[in-house]
């Protein structure tokens, strides 16, 4: 009787076991619709900033710039090699204070101010100015690591604000100030990719605002000097605006008023995750529902630029997630990624062609970090993406977990001279990517491992499954937390912390070979690119 109750314990014990690894495993089929392309993004969708913030820059009792302003940084010491990385990163130099910026240029301006606080200044601060040397100095940089430089200009200059009691600003943009930059900045050969006009004056505003009909007409007048100063089509920059929170009806009349051929892109910012010092932050980075929300956003701006006749495209110009600075214990580590990659994702769907952090350095929310910058998790998300995300967006669905992402591109086909990415074709210095896709998963979930098996929905109606006709290894790369922990600064690469070099180089991203017959293990709170060079995807041939 004894044994019997033995056995019958020991049995009951292997089925709770079971059930427990069960509950902790799913298996999940993702599949790629491959004959067509749902979206199309720019080569250089990664996008970062450079902001104006002065040091004393502060919110919730902290002042995370530092040395970080574009008037402070010093940027050839401190960021070359990890923007030289990118091979080009487009870098957006901009931010809250750039329509109180003016340029120490020409005769429109006699008095060239510094930032100061001052309480009826607009975001705290006073008038600021860019000086020639400045400006070359951060063209030496820029040069030297191969940027695709947005130049964010002043849309205030010569406006009024209309009474004390509002924040609309009225009157025609003085165009002289920037004018006389712009043609600095052609006269010495430095390349622009594009122009961006004003900051968070759409809309409602944020600290000053202008009515949709007056800045049509001011943007009407960057495209002007733009044309004139930049006669060469094929070196011209682009003009982009209005670079501030999407509004329906202000965009709409906006777009209308400017017509074709005057914007090449509609920038709008993203901060939905709310303030850095909500104690919520944590969980709603994990959250799928929540990250859902503002899924139609992007759609919306979709369908207003689509509809508007302009020939522009929708770009994301500023995103931080949380605003203020972001949030000191989340934006700066690995679990920022889950909103952050899920954004890039997203934000693609939709046809953005850019997507511009919120910061390169800077604030809690940068790529590096503010005090000692060297790369923080995202950086090397950001670096991944870049390196194997291609332009041809493919449709991606699946029945399981809402806590399982899935975004899939064609793959990225570069030639990337001395970068160590493995995986490439070398052929003498240069190594070059091959064909095929490219999938993001990215698992919210903090308990959950999926199994993820990859099929194509040209073979959806077989009963063989993608992986049996494939026969190639794939390419993974796993990014984990140090120590579980997704309020780490050091991520993992798999299983490896990534770390700078003994000479500050960023190190070696190898990938891990798998078999195609086996499933993609994505472990709990991890996110994965998925690299499978022959898979048969029609809508990636000849991109």
């Amino acid at each position: 009787m004894v044994a019997v109750k033995a056995i019958l314990f020991f049995s009951i014990l292997l089925f709770s076991f079971a059930l427990l690894s069960h509950a902790d495993t799913s298996s999940i089929t993702v599949t790629v619709k491959s004959v067509t392309t749902i979206a199309n993004t720019d080569s250089d969708f990664i996008c970062a900033t450079l902001d104006w913030w002065p040091k004393d820059k502060c919110d919730y009792g902290q002042c995370p710039w530092g040395m970080t302003g574009i008037l402070n940084l010093e940027i050839l010491k401190t960021t070359r090699v990890y923007v030289a990385a990118f091979d080009p990163l487009r870098i957006r130099v901009g931010g809250s204070l750039e329509d109180q910026v003016v340029y120490q240029v020409g005769h429109a301006i006699k008095k060239f101010p510094r930032f100061k606080k001052r309480k009826d200044g607009l975001f705290g601060f006073s008038r600021g100015s860019l000086s020639m040397k400045r400006w070359d100095q951060l063209n030496k940089f820029f040069s030297e690591t191969n940027t695709k430089v947005i130049f964010g200009l002043n849309a205030l200059f010569g406006k009024k604000n209309k009474e004390p009691t509002t924040i609309l600003w009225v009157g025609d943009w003085n165009p002289h100030n920037a004018r006389d930059f712009m043609n600095y900045t052609a006269q010495m050969g430095y390349k622009i990719d594009s122009y961006e006009f004003g900051n968070e004056l759409c809309g409602a505003g944020v600290s000053a605002r202008v009515e949709a009909e007056q800045y049509a007409r001011d943007t009407i007048q960057v495209r002007k000097a733009v044309n004139e100063l930049y006669p060469d089509p094929n070196s011209r920059p682009k003009v982009l605006g209005p670079a501030g929170f999407f509004d329906e009806e202000w965009f709409k009349k906006y777009l209308e008023a400017v017509g074709p051929n005057v914007v090449d892109g509609v920038t709008h910012h993203i901060y939905n995750l709310g303030a850095g010092v909500d104690p919520n932050l944590i969980h709603k980075v994990q959250d799928p529902y929540f990250l859902d929300e503002v899924a139609q956003t992007f759609k919306d701006v979709q369908d207003v630029v689509d509809r508007s006749g302009t020939g522009a495209a929708a770009w994301v110009g500023e995103s931080g997630g949380a605003f203020n600075s972001g949030g000191r214990d989340v934006s700066h580590t690995f679990a920022n990624g889950f909103w952050y990659l899920d954004q890039l994702g997203m934000a693609s769907t939709f046809s953005h062609k850019a997507y511009c952090r919120q910061s390169l350095v800077g604030g809690n929310y940068g790529l590096l970090n503010s005090n000692t910058f060297t790369p923080n998790p995202d950086y090397y998300g950001a670096l991944l993406w870049h390196r194997l995300m291609g332009t041809g967006v493919l449709a991606t669905t699946h029945d399981g977990s809402p806590y399982l992402r899935s975004y899939t591109h064609c793959t990225k086909n570069q030639v990337v001279v001395n970068h160590a990415l493995s995986g490439f074709v070398s052929s003498g210095d240069h190594q070059i990517l091959t064909t095929g896709v490219t999938v993001l998963l990215i698992n919210m979930d903090n308990s959950t491992t999926f199994n993820v098996w990859v099929t194509n929905d040209l073979n959806i109606y077989n009963e063989k499954s993608e992986s049996s006709s494939l026969t190639e290894d794939r390419e993974e790369y796993h990014l984990t937390p140090q120590g579980g922990n997704i309020q780490s600064d050091v991520v993992l690469l798999n299983g490896t912390p990534l770390k700078l070099t003994d000479c500050g180089d960023i190190p070696n991203l190898p990938p891990k070979y798998v078999p195609a017959s086996s499933p993609v293990t994505v472990a709990p709170s991890s996110f994965v690119f998925v690299r499978i060079k022959d898979f048969k995807a029609p809508a990636c041939e000849n991109r």
